[in-house]
């Protein structure tokens, strides 16, 4: 594993959310979003929000770690020397933030070749970053400074789950979520990348997803495992490099909710 400097890397990440802060805020709620669709069949909307923050924080990693990789949903690949590699989605919840909704953010992380060590989710508009990974597991919004710790170990029937379904996923991926859905207390809609937050906050239980890219999964797994939960595929292997994943805020929760999941996988 490359040397990591964590205190350089935390400054780094801080520095990219401010930049993505600054080009995004700008355009939510206002009527010059120069929405687009990437989809010839269907809908994946990107924005003139989502390329400016790129490039904004892409401008900062240039001038602050010019070694390092950079993976980025809307400028792809940029190859690095020094065995690190920031994983960037500028706006995480594109539908969310066309729509006016608060549940999108910005995904910031760094990987090593074995997946991510430092994860960032930061919310703009209502002013809540949170953070983890390299002895990091922190928040900061509206109420302050806190540490983040997920929840503790409720059975699956007391459990609330968050998804981005029924959006996304094959028929099968959705039957297997709706069959994890009947077995908890409580399912919420269409968060993004909130909902990881949130279970690293320790409001939540689980999110189950389908149809990830790296760029969607990395920055929630570091955060989560540093708040002391869990993220697998749904076969209970490594999940980022995208398609299905499973978070949980504790082992037996993600047990519980993965011998459903493997029945779909």
């Amino acid at each position: 594993m490359p040397e990591i400097d964590a205190d350089k890397i935390l400054r780094t990440a801080h520095a990219l959310a401010e930049a993505a802060r600054s080009a995004v805020l700008p355009f939510f709620r206002t009527d010059k979003l120069g929405t687009a669709n990437k989809l010839d069949d269907g809908y994946d909307p990107v924005t003139e929000a989502d390329k400016g923050a790129e490039r904004a924080m892409r401008a900062v990693l240039a001038e602050m770690r010019p070694d390092d990789a950079i993976i980025g949903e809307e400028y792809g690949v940029s190859a690095g020397s020094s065995g690190l590699t920031w994983v960037l989605d500028p706006i995480d919840g594109t539908r969310g933030f066309v729509s006016g909704t608060p549940t999108w953010g910005v995904l910031i992380a760094l990987n090593t070749d074995d997946g991510p060590v430092f994860g960032m989710i930061d919310q703009p508009y209502i002013g809540e970053r949170f953070w983890g990974g390299l002895g990091q597991a922190q928040m900061t919004g509206p109420h302050g400074a806190r540490a983040l710790k997920t929840k503790g170990s409720a059975p699956l029937s007391e459990a609330i789950l968050f998804t981005t379904f029924p959006e996304v996923g094959s028929a099968q991926e959705r039957a297997g979520f709706e069959a994890v859905s009947e077995q908890v207390q409580l399912t919420r809609y269409g968060m993004d990348c909130y909902a990881y937050a949130l279970l690293a906050a320790g409001q939540i239980d689980l999110v189950v997803e389908a149809g990830l890219s790296n760029y969607d999964i990395c920055a929630p797994i570091a955060l989560i495992e540093a708040a002391g939960g869990i993220v697998t595929d749904w076969k209970g292997g490594p999940a980022h490099e995208g398609g299905r994943a499973l978070a949980a805020a504790n082992h037996a929760q993600h047990a519980a909710a993965l011998a459903i999941l493997r029945e779909f996988a």
